[in-house]
């Protein structure tokens, strides 16, 4: 128990934004080959300023080369972004990836986009399960008839609600199903109109630090069979765990997480993939000085929970740092 306590934005974020210093230095204004469009997310949300972060650093280390960060409705998007060239790079969940790639879950009516290869995965967006303390669910099964938010409809979230109640012999005929996002769950959770809800977002996330300020709630840990089998099954999870302290619990908590991943075109060329790839994990304190995202990054994590492949030239790079590439 936890203690109380549209398309895409019309003008494009360049190098000259302030909060991130983004000047590109050692080669100017850029030309046609050495300008990328880094597709990042939401101004409000975190994607824009990691993206912000790194684009420093690229434009920091590599000479000559001048990324503009843009603005955008964060994964679905910046993946169409990149398969119809109007954007090199982008910032994007791994499970939204690999439906993308695969033409599964919400891209299911799609074709399949292989437009698109991975740089690498750089942080942790963990999965959530978020229950009143009160309401005497200690595991996924528990869930069983009662109401619960499963993500807005269509979204990330829901995909992984659906494969974790999978997990536990459930489906969302088995449980009063809520399409809400992640403020609405904590409201209706407030509210007593549901009892639980999933959110997959990097932790601590907001919407759950306010809500335990004024309810007794708790993040429910799966247990290790369940996590071996999800992280087994679906290549894009990986384990993790949120420490006590992140939300004031009396425990940590064992769960799974996607991985904000770094994709980019799947012809861009592949000495300036290698070099992107190296300029980014060889100056990560300069990612953690801008965003403290960076500090979640290693080169080694990288490579883990790629759901879609390595695109040669950062598949050269790790290869060259002893790592496993898939």
């Amino acid at each position: 128990m936890m203690k109380k306590k549209k398309k895409v934005v019309a003008a494009v974020a360049t190098l000259a934004l302030l909060a991130f210093g983004l000047t590109g230095c050692g080669g100017g204004g850029g030309t046609a080959s050495n300008r990328l469009i880094f597709a990042s997310g939401g101004t409000s949300g975190t994607y824009y300023p990691v993206a912000g972060a790194i684009a420093q650093v690229w434009g920091n280390n590599i000479e000559g080369l001048t990324v503009d960060v843009q603005a955008t409705g964060a994964s679905a998007e910046n993946l169409k972004l990149l398969n119809s060239g109007d954007a090199e790079i982008a910032i994007v969940q791994n499970d939204v990836m690999f439906y993308a790639n695969t033409a599964t879950e919400s891209f299911a009516n799609a074709e399949p986009n292989e437009g698109f290869l991975t740089l690498g995965t750089v942080y942790p967006e963990v999965c959530q399960l978020v229950v009143d303390a009160n309401a005497g669910i200690e595991t996924v099964a528990d869930l069983k008839g009662k109401a619960v938010s499963i993500g807005a409809f269509g979204s990330g979230v829901e995909s992984n609600a659906k494969q974790i109640l999978a997990a536990a012999g459930l489906s969302t005929d088995d449980i009063k199903v809520a399409n809400l996002d992640f403020a609405e769950s904590a409201n209706a959770i407030k509210d007593k109109t549901i009892v639980a809800a999933f959110v997959t977002a990097g932790a601590p996330t907001t919407a759950v630090t306010e809500l335990s300020t004024t309810n007794d709630i708790k993040v429910l840990s799966l247990d290790q069979e369940t996590i071996d089998n999800l992280c087994a099954t679906y290549s894009y999870y990986t384990p993790y765990t949120i420490a006590a302290d992140v939300y004031g619990a009396e425990e940590d908590t064992n769960t799974i997480a996607v991985k904000a991943t770094i994709a980019v075109k799947a012809d861009l060329d592949e000495e300036l993939v290698y070099n992107l790839t190296a300029a980014l994990f060889e100056n990560l304190d300069a990612v953690a000085q801008a965003h403290d995202k960076g500090k979640e990054m290693s080169v080694e994590g990288a490579v883990q929970g790629v759901s879609v492949p390595l695109h040669p030239g950062a598949a050269k790079y790790y290869e060259e740092k002893g790592l496993t590439v898939q």
